[in-house]
């Protein structure tokens, strides 16, 4: 396998969409920071995110476990196919980094990367949301996107300091290999009857203490309803 390595970073501000008053779902107003511009030069990893990103909504985005969110670059051309969309290209699903020569298969939850001057760890899968849905005007976006495992994933930084793209990611440690981020997409969404696999996974110190909670929850006996991430006010 190649090294890994920034191919772009992306960072945006929330702004608000669509239309007030529209009777259809998908056109009305809503607000994201999904919209991101290619960096030039270098930025600063903080502990909560890239300098100058911002997110609209601070429950479900941004902070230590979702500092900054990773895709792979390669993806893009599956889902321009996938969805029939050209324009669908690096920054379509609001990724901080879009990576190449690395993929969902490829890297684990607590791996750790030397990212130019910063450290960061992988901390959990991405779940997708309504949001890119309603951006791309393709209401089970974020199912397909789940269904297909190409989901991207979240670093926590570790360390702080400026990255830029073109910086190669250097494997530092690997303490989890067998909790790579597709088989904990795997677990999370297709097998939520092997109790035993959603326990050990749940108990993986290193896993983003939001997935934790889930997967213990599933375990009590508790079940979950994804509707409201995946389709939410869509419909």
């Amino acid at each position: 396998m190649s090294t890994p390595f920034i191919e772009q970073i992306l960072i945006g501000k929330p702004q608000s969409f669509g239309q007030k008053d529209a009777n259809r779902p998908m056109d009305r107003e809503w607000e994201s920071a999904i919209v991101k511009q290619p960096v030039k030069g270098a930025v600063y990893a903080s502990k909560t995110n890239i300098q100058g990103d911002g997110q609209a909504d601070l429950v479900n985005h941004g902070g230590t476990e979702k500092a900054i969110f990773a895709y792979p670059a390669v993806h893009y051309d599956y889902w321009q196919k996938e969805l029939e969309l050209k324009n669908f290209t690096i920054g379509a699903f609001g990724e901080n980094f879009a990576i190449g020569s690395i993929n969902e298969w490829d890297l684990s939850i607590g791996d750790i990367f030397q990212a130019g001057e910063a450290i960061i760890q992988v901390s959990q899968p991405r779940q997708p949301c309504w949001k890119p849905a309603r951006r791309w005007k393709v209401k089970d976006l974020a199912l397909r996107v789940q269904n297909s495992g190409k989901t991207g994933w979240y670093f926590r930084v570790l360390k702080e300091g400026n990255v830029q793209a073109g910086d190669s990611l250097i494997l530092q440690e690997r303490p989890y290999p067998e909790w790579t981020i597709a088989k904990c997409n795997d677990i999370m969404h297709f097998q939520k009857d092997n109790m035993e696999l959603s326990a050990r996974l749940a108990k993986c110190e290193l896993l983003a203490p939001s997935w934790q909670n889930t997967l213990q929850k599933r375990v009590n006996g508790e079940a979950s309803d994804i509707r409201k991430r995946v389709i939410g006010p869509n419909e």
